[in-house]
């Protein structure tokens, strides 16, 4: 073979600049902001891949309260780069972390203002939009400040109903006018909205009776595709659920319910109600979670056998009250879900009773129970119950985290019983479960 000078002179190029155009947008895809920009620079070719619509249709810009040098920094390139590239967005997640005053509120409102009102005239692909934990409610949110973000979140909202299909407004802490004027944004073009997921747990302020507000049914009214709702049990009524029945049936899939202590739970909600919209909807499965709502007379008004449970959390927070027991809520009320329920997760202070064999029989009744979470005050004997009747097939877990409670200083003994346990079923425990058991000193 033979090589003209010309040929010889010509420098060498490395395998990078062969690199087909696919391979190189997956690497562009897992580096930072500032590599990018630096890859970008390497070359024309590089440079025409910083481009690629592909990179930057999903995004998270963070709003830090405190910021140091670097997060500063780091806000604003993702606010950079966001209005730079935002005709392609089609996921945008922003975190509002530790808003500590006023002035800081004002400057996220402020950005927040300029960066939907960019995206809103140059963005035709956004489907999914999360702004989590606003917390309207607090003092550093000033009636001027907070009456604005609202505004230009709403305008916004109203830009993008005909192509949004998720909205997360966990934590939004707003008032019923204010939170059901975001809401009707999304329907306000059209009358109605076919939005499929929307996330509003702790979306209302605390202690509001959201379930008897007409203005809040007429809102939920104009949802007819709903897939997924996250809300609070302040909302539940027979009305909302009527209204689910008769828009969203063809469609919804899940309901996850938080009902809190603070919030307003004595409502009386219809069987029927649940049955009808079940019916309809076959597809539906619930997700109860409850926060420090222990007591058996109160989870029997909510927990009706009509609901289709699939996941139920009980959760007490560490706080210990004398005045409940969980045993009739294990022996009475969630038996009842045997033919559906798939999650059970129970954080309890249960010093005053012991519940081994009430947790294991219920265990056993659930035929369909895959994944288990207990904290709790338990003997560790129940942990070997527990996985003998895994390994003779009486239930079906596959994922068991346990956190049994001791009021034990030391708990040594009950560390060397577990480990006996595992070494035991270790055959099982490696090749079928996910598996975590500890003690833990509640002293």
């Amino acid at each position: 073979m033979v090589f003209s000078m010309e040929d010889a002179n010509e420098p060498e190029q490395s395998s990078w600049a062969h690199l087909p155009d696919v391979c190189l947008r997956h690497v562009f895809h897992w580096l930072d902001d500032r590599d990018r920009s630096r890859a970008a620079l390497v070359c024309k070719k590089w440079s025409c891949a910083m481009y690629s619509g592909s990179l930057w249709r999903c995004r998270t810009i963070t709003f830090y309260g405190q910021p140091s040098r670097a997060r500063t920094l780091e806000f604003q390139s993702a606010l950079w780069y966001t209005k730079k590239f935002g005709k392609y967005l089609k996921h945008l997640e922003v975190k509002l972390s530790n808003p500590y005053n006023t002035p800081f509120i004002k400057k996220f409102q402020v950005t927040m203002k300029g960066l939907l009102s960019h995206l809103g005239k140059c963005n035709s692909h956004l489907v999914s939009l999360s702004i989590k934990y606003l917390e309207l409610d607090c003092l550093i949110w000033k009636n001027v400040v907070r009456a604005q973000f609202i505004k230009n979140l709403a305008t916004f909202l109203k830009r993008m109903s005909k192509q949004l299909d998720y909205l997360n407004l966990k934590g939004a802490r707003i008032t019923l006018e204010e939170g059901c004027e975001l809401l009707n944004s999304l329907s306000s073009l059209t009358n109605r909205s076919f939005i499929s997921e929307i996330n509003i747990e702790d979306f209302f302020s605390l202690h509001l009776s959201v379930y008897s507000s007409a203005l809040f049914h007429q809102t939920m009214s104009k949802f007819h595709s709903l897939t997924i709702l996250t809300f609070n049990y302040n909302c539940i009524s027979d009305e909302l659920l009527d209204i689910l029945r008769e828009h969203s049936s063809h469609s919804l899939c899940t309901l996850n319910i938080k009902c809190h202590i603070h919030d307003p739970h004595g409502q009386v909600v219809s069987g029927m109600s649940w049955a009808n919209l079940a019916k309809r909807a076959p597809k539906l499965n619930v997700n109860f979670f409850f926060e420090r709502v222990m007591k058996h007379d109160h989870l029997a008004r909510i927990l009706l056998v009509e609901i289709p449970v699939r996941s139920i959390s009980l959760r007490s927070c560490y706080f210990s009250d004398p005045d409940w027991t969980m045993r009739p809520t294990l022996t009475n009320l969630l038996p009842a879900y045997w033919h559906g329920l798939q999650k059970l997760t129970l954080e309890l202070n249960n010093d005053h009773e012991l519940l081994d064999n009430e947790l294991l029989q219920l265990i056993l009744s659930c035929k369909r129970l895959l994944f288990l979470k207990v904290w709790a005050f338990l003997s560790v004997t129940f942990m070997e119950r527990l996985l003998q009747n895994r390994a003779e097939r009486k239930c079906i877990l596959t994922t068991i985290k346990v956190r049994i409670y001791t009021a034990q200083d030391d708990s040594t003994e009950e560390e060397r019983l577990l480990a006996d346990i595992y070494r035991k079923f270790k055959y099982l425990i490696d090749s079928e479960l996910n598996y975590f058991v500890i003690t833990y000193p509640m002293v």
